[in-house]
């Protein structure tokens, strides 16, 4: 019954996601490379006669690059999206969206004006409907077409430049995964050569941010889809958890009886199929993944390699993890000791801070742990612990931004890898997200974590132990400098006195100073009183 109202809502709401507007995706508007779709408010591009937007030129930031991706010219994702468009929408004021039609991330109401907070909470915390209507919910953008969505099969050389557009319809859901199948695929080379070390959305600074909207812009869809404004994805908070209690039939699924790998046939999720795993045939036929069904979704928690991800995170992980100060540091890769950022996605030791290739905690240990279509990356957004997972690795991120309040100038100008400078236009979305955009606190963007919101700020460890700390790295300084200001002061005092000695040898006798002061004389004594 929830479904059948559901799937009436659909038509009655506006979407706007990420990736390719189907109505960007003419042999015109690719050889033009414009895209700048009407607003259905006045019918003008981007909403230009009501004010919304307007079309522009896309500015691309020329920041230096990193080493990883020693290529030019062989990747549609590099420059993004200038491959493909290199005019799109320029929203303004609070309005968002491919053609300006929505409003910005804790903006509602028709001229977006009205500021909201929405709460992500813990899936444990959901009441039996909260929950039972979140999984109709995934269970409806599972069967639904995108309306205004569609991805591409083939890379721009293959659609000859533009002119022989290549796209699929695609489910809501799945447009999903696709895009982050996308961000985070192989580069084609030509032939069969390949190059692997190349992500955007992974191993570099970029991580959390590109995350972080992702979720944003999934959350945003269901609640258009279903008219629900209220809908926020919930977490699971997986620290010092014993084993996957997500995993049952309650909630995302319980293991099948006959077939370990498998979820159990009273699960809603039993019946999925996934898309875009097959990674290795792709590669071989440099081919785009096209949104085909490739089986059942695949998770047998628990039986991962220990050797590799020995247990699930704990909270003593998470903790050393927050105390880290540098968000990112030195290659800004996998390979980089002591960020936060390497360390939370779990490419670093949180015992140590210390990259460590034969170990994956935190973030990648969960999705180790999960031992199926989780555990590998292109295909991961099949399974949607996936949600879960990334709300609660995302309120991580935001209790590292409430502790260490850093300026946004702290995430990465240049020289990250590929598509993770701060200025960089996040691949694959559409309208343009820049990293840096989001590398502030959640409550900016219109949404708060529950177990954050219940713990008051506290004032000595959130204002002034900072201080202290900064202090205590420099107190000898400031000793030293004191020392030099308490002797500059004595020569001066010295020097004055003398000074003084001095002016009234050369005084008039006493019956012949005046009893008032002139007013310069006066304005004249206050200055060296002063100083």
């Amino acid at each position: 019954m929830i479904l059948a109202v559901l799937y009436c809502l659909l038509w009655s709401f506006q979407t706007s996601t990420g990736h390719f507007p189907r109505a960007c995706t003419s042999s015109k508007n690719l050889m033009e490379k414009e895209c700048c779709p009407p607003w259905r408010g006045d019918g003008s591009p981007c909403g230009q006669l009501s004010g919304r937007g307007s079309c522009q030129n896309i500015v691309l930031s020329n920041a230096p690059l990193g080493p990883q991706f020693p290529f030019t010219g062989v990747d549609d994702r590099e420059a993004w999206p200038s491959v493909f468009y290199n005019r799109t929408c320029q929203c303004f004021g609070n309005f968002m969206g491919f053609n300006c039609g929505n409003c910005k991330f804790g903006f509602w109401g028709p001229k977006c004006t009205e500021k909201r907070l929405s709460v992500r909470r813990n899936i444990f915390d959901l009441s039996i409907p909260e929950k039972n209507k979140f999984l109709a919910y995934l269970t409806l953008a599972k069967h639904t077409t995108s309306p205004d969505y569609v991805i591409p099969t083939g890379t721009y050389g293959q659609m000859n430049n533009g002119s022989t557009p290549m796209f699929n319809d695609i489910n809501i859901y799945d447009l999903f995964v696709w895009m982050h199948y996308y961000v985070s695929r192989d580069t084609f080379l030509g032939g069969s050569e390949i190059w692997r070390d190349i992500d955007f959305a992974h191993e570099a600074p970029g991580f959390l941010t590109w995350h972080r909207l992702f979720l944003l812009l999934w959350e945003q869809e269901i609640q258009k889809l279903t008219g629900d404004e209220n809908f926020t994805i919930p977490y699971w908070d997986w620290r010092d958890a014993e084993n996957c209690d997500v995993c049952t039939d309650e909630y995302m699924g319980g293991r099948n009886p006959a077939n370990p790998n498998l979820l159990s046939p009273a699960s809603f999720f039993s019946s999925w199929q996934i898309i875009c795993s097959q990674v290795e045939e792709y590669n071989s036929r440099q081919a785009l993944c096209n949104g085909t069904p490739e089986g059942p979704l695949l998770r047998n928690p628990g039986n991962q390699d220990k050797a590799r991800t020995p247990r699930l995170p704990s909270s003593a992980d998470v903790e050393f993890c927050l105390s880290l100060i540098q968000y990112e540091s030195g290659s800004m890769d996998k390979t980089a000791n002591f960020s936060f950022r390497n360390t939370l996605e779990g490419y670093a030791s949180p015992l140590t801070g210390i990259a460590d290739a034969s170990q994956s905690s935190l973030h990648n240990g969960l999705h180790i742990y999960m031992n199926g279509t989780m555990s590998q990356v292109q295909g991961s957004a099949n399974d949607p612990i996936f949600l879960l997972h990334h709300a609660f690795v995302d309120s991580i991120f935001e209790q590292w931004l409430r502790k260490h309040r850093p300026l946004q100038e702290v995430y990465p100008e240049a020289n990250a890898p590929i598509g993770h400078n701060r200025e960089s236009y996040m691949v694959p979305f559409i309208p343009l997200y820049r990293n840096g955009d989001f590398f502030i606190s959640s409550r900016d963007l219109g949404y708060e974590y529950s177990y954050l919101q219940d713990s008051e700020p506290d004032f000595f460890q959130d204002y002034i132990k900072p201080y202290l700390e900064q202090a205590s790295r420099i107190w000898p300084w400031l000793i030293g400098a004191a020392v030099v200001g308490s002797v500059l002061t004595a020569v001066l005092g010295r020097i004055t006195i003398l000074l003084c000695r001095h002016r009234k040898r050369k005084q008039l006798p006493e019956e012949n100073q005046p009893l008032l002061m002139e007013k310069e004389d006066y304005h004249s004594l206050l200055d060296q009183s002063h100083l």
